[in-house]
């Protein structure tokens, strides 16, 4: 959680009510906590703040004395005894879970799925709109082809670890906010492989993977909007021990259009029209994504008022045609440079103007609505 921030209240955390026994506090949270485990939250930034937001709140109400303070005095008081708590000592939020709920994980040189790859592309609003396909490069890890991912150089045998006798794994005690725990780690030799090559594979120098660099063609659907994203199934990471490789998430980003504003699958645009072709109506050339259509000014029109192009708009995402509008908001321009005779003119004008010319039925509320909500 940000320095800066509240801390809440331990018992709104986990879930439980003021009465809640020492089973259900616990109950509650190992339940939270297995939710926010970073497995299952690897594309949630703030997961490690929330487990140990988790963590933090059971510390408090598992502990009898420091449940007291907290019930009487609040955060403070638990701040002026010395009571905040301190995960420091487990190095990452994986650490900490396995801590608590003694690991969880593959076992000794079992399958490990690749990793998730994010990568950014760019297009524009036409191509947002009619969908499009691009080539994209980045660096992946892959699977090396000299040793076929096992780590050995070629015709050389695989040895069971001597440091961890084939397990892949060794324990640890350790002092935890939670008691002395046993935690299981990786072995520091074989790295949870049980096994070690008697000679490492000399391109990837025995991890079995190296990085390489792809290229993949990313099809982008039609009426994706900006900051959406497309899933290319494991096309990410390639994973350990034969295990699959993650996947690929390409971040859409739709660059600005200088002719419109998107509006859900809707276009807004602006159309310039004189004082004068307003008043009496006209016929002008509006843009759209598929070239200009003449779009018909009524006579009268009003400033901000809006005229519909109707299937001119954005497709809806993974549907067949056109379900947006494009929708031209009416920029009434007034005449700022006028010729003597254009002023003689319009003098001739305003003096034949008579309320029936200037009469409206909208109200004041009307007026500014429709002026101020466009």
């Amino acid at each position: 959680m940000p320095a800066d921030t509240a801390p809440r209240d331990p018992y709104d955390v986990l879930g439980v009510t003021r009465d809640a026994d020492e089973t259900q506090i616990k109950k509650a949270f190992r339940k939270l906590a297995r939710e926010l485990h970073p497995d299952v939250n690897a594309h949630d930034p703030d997961a490690e703040a929330k487990f140990k937001e988790a963590a933090g709140a059971y510390e408090i109400l598992n502990d009898a004395e420091r449940r007291a303070t907290f019930d009487r005095y609040g955060h403070e008081g638990l701040r002026s005894g010395g009571g905040t708590p301190n995960f420091d000592g487990f190095g990452s939020i994986s650490d900490l879970f396995d801590a608590f709920f003694g690991g969880g994980r593959s076992g000794p040189g079992g399958p490990a799925q690749g990793g998730d790859i994010g990568i950014e592309a760019s297009i524009t609003l036409t191509d947002a709109a009619r969908g499009t396909s691009i080539d994209l490069d980045f660096e992946a890890v892959e699977r090396c082809e000299t040793c076929r991912g096992n780590g050995a150089k070629p015709g050389t045998p695989i040895e069971t670890c001597s440091r961890c006798g084939g397990q892949g794994q060794l324990q640890a005690v350790q002092r935890t906010p939670f008691g002395q725990v046993v935690r299981t780690v990786p072995c520091d030799v074989c790295h949870g492989d049980g096994r070690v090559p008697k000679e490492p594979c000399e391109t990837c120098d025995g991890r079995g993977r190296q990085v390489g660099r792809q290229r993949v063609s990313v099809d982008i659907p039609a009426g994706i909007s900006d900051g959406q994203r497309v899933r290319l199934s494991g096309r990410g990471h390639a994973g350990e021990h034969g295990g699959p490789a993650g996947d690929l998430y390409v971040l859409v980003q739709v660059t600005a259009d200088e002719r419109f504003v998107r509006d859900g699958d809707d276009l807004v645009t602006v159309l310039d029209v004189s004082a004068p072709l307003a008043a009496l109506g006209t016929t002008l050339p509006v843009e759209t994504l598929d070239g200009p259509v003449d779009l018909e000014v009524p006579a009268g029109t009003q400033p901000a008022t809006v005229l519909p192009v109707r299937g001119a708009g954005m497709p809806t995402l993974r549907r067949h045609g056109r379900s947006g509008d494009l929708r031209v908001v009416v920029n009434v321009v007034i005449p700022r440079k006028l010729s003597k005779q254009q002023k003689k003119l319009l003098r001739e004008v305003a003096d034949s103007m008579t309320p029936e010319n200037l009469g409206s039925d909208e109200s004041v509320v009307g007026k500014l609505r429709r002026l101020f909500q466009q």
